[in-house]
């Protein structure tokens, strides 16, 4: 990858092609604690000593809770046609169940009339990894009356703004919050089940399921989920690192993708391990989509553990423990962000186009959700080039006969960045953490300048 600007002009998408951002509430909105919002998970996981690596929390956060009509304008001077943000479940029904608070529906009320107001299409995600924690009390993602709650949640967001919102979204990534805050405990809340976090994974993908139903019921017409996807690359041809390597694709990748788009889970004795009567509730959990939201950063190398130059205690931020049966290791030859992850454009292509080749007419349409990088410095030029070689990456799939109708930015701006606080930032726009100032980047200014050319095509 290159340092410098990127000037040559994008390959020409389709005329509706969906343009967008994305941010999350628990990582902008800051007001924590005003105007009736109950407690999250992610709140009291940040509250405890040691969990932060910077210390921080995410009670500030970027302040957009008071800024949004700032933020809006920074949307529309991007010239994006969407923007992806999420509302915070207790925001608006402070424990989980129960009375639902009216200022914070009040907030999503006034944050969608503004976009639309803007020219920017609102493209809520109901649930970005925020439980509330009277709920994460109760069993939180491990029981299954948590996916009826988020049904009855979506139901409320849903007869609200429903009459303004075309575009829903369920979940997102629920991999991450079953891996990384109920198998690791490295996010919220804090679990160190390892495989026993599984029954988190279904009863997301319940919830998402009968959160559909809700939003079907209201009325929606367009409706997705986020899950995060990246292909496995296998260490060695070897039976060991084979293995390995497909366990991880099959936990990370297939786990969330399969009960979604085939309604089935990808393994019997991995469905056997799951809580609940599996078999009707796949019924549920496979409900239509008119698109499939993915998510996507990097490609991951998987070998055996214990194999030569595997087992990485720290693995792009992530601490692993010893008896995981694979063990992630780091692809040498592309650059790297400065979260460490590798930089690997054509990995987008190798996802999308092994999606259509596994699931063929029953992928929907794809959007991607998010897809975004680590850069220090308002002059990011390393951004620049990130954002352009992924969308070249990207219509390369489209070329090859993959339907994918639109793209969203991860992020906005620079914003609390879960566990490791506001160390990283992934922005389009700087944020100063001291005065909550914003300053539109480098990069925002060529996607700017690429929409508009765009648009003239």
């Amino acid at each position: 990858m290159t340092s410098e600007p990127v000037s040559s002009a994008l390959p020409r998408f389709p005329r509706d092609f969906v343009w967008g951002v994305s941010t999350s509430a628990a990582q902008i909105e800051g007001a924590v604690a005003e105007d009736g919002r109950g407690r999250s998970a992610w709140d009291v996981f940040a509250a405890e000593a040691g969990r932060i690596k910077d210390g921080s929390d995410p009670r500030v956060a970027t302040g957009h809770y008071h800024r949004y009509r700032e933020d809006v304008g920074l949307l529309k001077e991007l010239g994006v046609g969407a923007y992806r943000f999420s509302v915070a479940w207790p925001r608006v029904v402070p424990d989980g169940s129960g009375p639902v608070n009216k200022a914070g529906l009040d907030f999503y009320d006034r944050l969608v009339d503004a976009l639309l107001a803007a020219g920017v299409a609102p493209v809520p995600t109901l649930f970005h990894w925020d439980t509330p924690q009277a709920l994460e009390e109760g069993g939180g993602w491990l029981v299954r009356d948590t996916a009826e709650r988020f049904a009855a949640y979506a139901d409320v967001v849903a007869e609200r703004l429903g009459d303004r919102v075309e575009r829903w979204i369920t979940l997102n990534e629920p991999a991450e919050l079953t891996l990384l805050g109920y198998g690791l405990g490295q996010h919220a809340p804090g679990r160190q089940l390892l495989f026993e976090a599984l029954p988190a994974a279904h009863h997301q993908l319940l919830g998402h399921g009968l959160a559909v139903q809700a939003l079907r019921a209201r009325g929606a017409a367009s409706i997705g989920i986020a899950n995060s996807h990246g292909p496995t690359w296998t260490a060695s041809a070897s039976e060991a690192d084979t293995a390995a390597a497909g366990l991880y694709d099959l936990l990370l990748n297939r786990l969330f993708a399969e009960p979604v788009l085939l309604g089935r889970y990808p393994d019997e004795e991995l469905a056997a391990l799951l809580p609940g009567p599996v078999a009707e509730d796949l019924k549920v959990i496979s409900q239509p989509l008119d698109w499939y939201g993915i998510n996507y950063y990097q490609p991951t190398l998987v070998g055996a553990p214990g194999a030569e130059g595997t087992g990485a205690a720290d693995f792009g931020g992530i601490r692993l423990p010893p008896e995981l049966p694979f063990a992630p290791q780091e692809i040498e030859g592309y650059p790297r962000t400065d979260f460490g992850w590798p930089v690997v454009p054509e990995a987008l292509t190798e996802l999308l186009v092994s999606f259509q080749e596994r699931y063929g007419d029953r992928l929907p349409p794809v959007v991607i959700t998010e897809n975004g990088c680590s850069y220090e410095g308002i002059e990011d030029a390393e951004r620049i080039a990130f954002l352009d070689g992924h969308l070249r990456a990207l219509h390369a799939a489209m070329a090859a006969g993959v339907e994918v109708r639109g793209y969203f930015v991860w992020s906005l701006m620079d914003n609390f960045e879960w566990a490791e606080g506001y160390a990283r930032r992934f922005g389009l726009v700087h944020v100063d953490y001291e005065t909550l100032e914003r300053t539109p980047k480098a990069s925002f200014r060529w996607l700017r300048d690429a929409l508009r050319e765009q648009a003239r095509g």
